[in-house]
């Protein structure tokens, strides 16, 4: 085979890899979707806490509507965002942060979202969620953690949540 040959053969079989390489994310988003259904637990000060998830828009997208106690509704909706994962979280304050996960492989047990900007937010001082951590206990154990930002200080609210039915 000549060296020209050579050169053109490997640069096939790696366009070729490129091509068929599924990014973390897809893998990271099917375990978002198979989280569909009803989930119950309690936040850290022991308060119940309800939440449920479901595949949207010809399962583009993961929607989470959470109620904690004492607190009006929020929903969260996810969907992939190339080698991410992206989140929109509508809350009744009335500001949508946007935040973003990059998970590193396929099997995560904590997926990080940071920050990325938020519509109807006056002032980086304004109270927003600002990061979330999602830990995949197992498929019936999961554990939110949101941290609420305000003039800076970080305040972190926990989730613990059980599948019902479990």
């Amino acid at each position: 085979m000549s060296k020209r040959a050579s050169i053109l053969a490997i640069l096939v079989v790696v366009a070729a890899r490129n091509v068929l390489a599924v990014p973390h994310s897809t893998a990271v988003f099917q375990k978002l979707q198979a989280l569909a259904g009803e989930w119950a637990g309690t936040d850290d000060k022991h308060q119940p806490v309800k939440t449920n998830f479901r595949s949207i828009v010809s399962n583009t997208a993961v929607m989470e509507t959470l109620s904690p106690s004492g607190m009006e509704e929020m929903v969260t909706v996810y969907s992939l965002d190339g080698d991410g994962i992206a989140l929109v979280h509508f809350c009744p304050t009335n500001n949508q942060p946007r935040m973003r996960a990059v998970p590193g492989t396929d099997e995560v047990k904590e997926l990080a979202f940071d920050f990325q900007g938020a519509s109807n937010l006056p002032s980086p001082n304004t109270g927003h969620q600002h990061h979330l951590v999602i830990r995949f206990e197992d498929e019936d154990h999961i554990t939110e953690i949101w941290t609420w930002r305000h003039e800076g200080m970080d305040r972190p609210m926990i989730f613990h949540l059980t599948r019902k039915g479990k």
